[in-house]
């Protein structure tokens, strides 16, 4: 397995964040993505990224799709390729409504079919074609005008791979079937299968594709604790976060992170979390959270048991896995981060 992390250039010190990149280069780490979340947009601070590294590859994580035109996306991430030298990764996601509608105005809808569109208008201008385009989200050039199709003047010199975050079954679908890799979160490899890798391998073999030809990178907090006690303290701070993705990532009715729980066993607790969240009872909803759903969806534990869910991860069919390390200082995140990365490399050969 490959590793990597994603960083937020919303943090009160990007100069600590722009280091524990750095030094999480020299670690070893393969790969940075960048979120964008209601925050701090990626494509800048990937192209700061790109100038303070030399080998490591470097991912939006993700450019949200409708708040950029896909030739805007497409240049974006040429130019992120370009400086980097081949190191770029474009990665696209849907988001929500939450944050499409009630951020940016725009309508969340058909988000399907604006992805699939989406990726051929950046292949197209990747490919260093003219970019010629009539689909149903989009029509390039203009038409009753006097625009005739463009390529764009940057030239591509390296491949583009895109990865897309994606978490309904008909978004899995299209990844499986368009997607070089797949950033996939809310991850319960005992439950992936059907929830996750049953649409992903409808999608491949609609593309004569299999899962070889699909990178699966999934991600989780990562920490260490050196006891029981210690361990137990880690799970009760960690259930309110998980409270917040089930209750408070999206509104009432759409909450893909409470669906993509629903479908790996916890529909009835994960809807119970969601109406007491969104009453306002946040610590009611915490308190609905068990130890169980904590551990199953992040690499927390002793340094066995984060060994042990390595290897799940791998059996699973993870190939690349997003460390979120923790720690309250640089140092001690860095200290998780290299140790979370030795047990990859462990696990990688064992």
């Amino acid at each position: 397995m490959r590793t990597s992390t994603t960083i937020e250039a919303s943090g009160a010190d990007w100069r600590q964040t722009a280091d524990f990149v750095s030094e999480a280069e020299k670690l070893g780490m393969d790969i940075c993505w960048v979120a964008e979340a209601w925050g701090a947009e990626a494509p800048s601070p990937l192209g700061y990224l790109a100038a303070r590294t030399e080998r490591m590859l470097l991912g939006s994580g993700i450019i949200q799709l409708a708040t950029r035109s896909p030739v805007a996306i497409a240049r974006a991430a040429l130019t992120l390729s370009h400086i980097s030298e081949g190191r770029f990764l474009l990665g696209l996601g849907p988001s929500g409504p939450q944050v499409i509608e009630g951020l940016h105005g725009v309508p969340f809808a058909r988000p399907l079919s604006r992805m699939r569109e989406t990726v051929e208008i950046v292949r197209s201008a990747a490919a260093g074609e003219k970019i010629a385009h009539e689909g149903r989200e989009f029509t390039i050039p203009l038409p009753g005008g006097e625009a005739r199709p463009m390529r764009l003047s940057l030239r591509p010199e390296h491949d583009l791979p895109v990865y897309l975050a994606t978490l309904s079954p008909k978004m899995l679908r299209l990844t499986g079937e368009i997607a070089d890799g797949w950033l996939g979160t809310s991850f319960v490899p005992e439950g992936a299968e059907e929830a996750y890798f049953a649409p992903l391998d409808e999608g491949l073999a609609a593309a004569g594709r299999s899962r070889a030809d699909l990178d699966v990178c999934q991600g989780a907090e990562v920490a260490f604790a050196e006891d029981e006690d210690v361990l137990r303290t880690m799970v009760a701070g960690r259930k309110k976060e998980l409270a917040f993705s089930l209750g408070g990532m999206g509104s009432a009715t759409t909450n893909f992170y409470n669906d993509a729980y629903s479908r790996q066993g916890w529909a009835e607790v994960a809807a119970e979390v969601r109406e007491r969240w969104q009453a306002g009872d946040r610590d009611g909803a915490a308190g609905l959270v068990t130890d169980e759903m904590v551990l199953a969806t992040t690499l927390i534990g002793t340094e066995e048991m984060v060994r042990a869910r390595l290897r799940v991860w791998r059996a699973a069919g993870v190939d690349t896995v997003r460390l979120y390390p923790a720690g309250d200082t640089l140092d001690a995140r860095l200290a998780t981060l290299g140790r979370a990365i030795e047990l990859v490399r462990e696990t990688a050969t064992g």
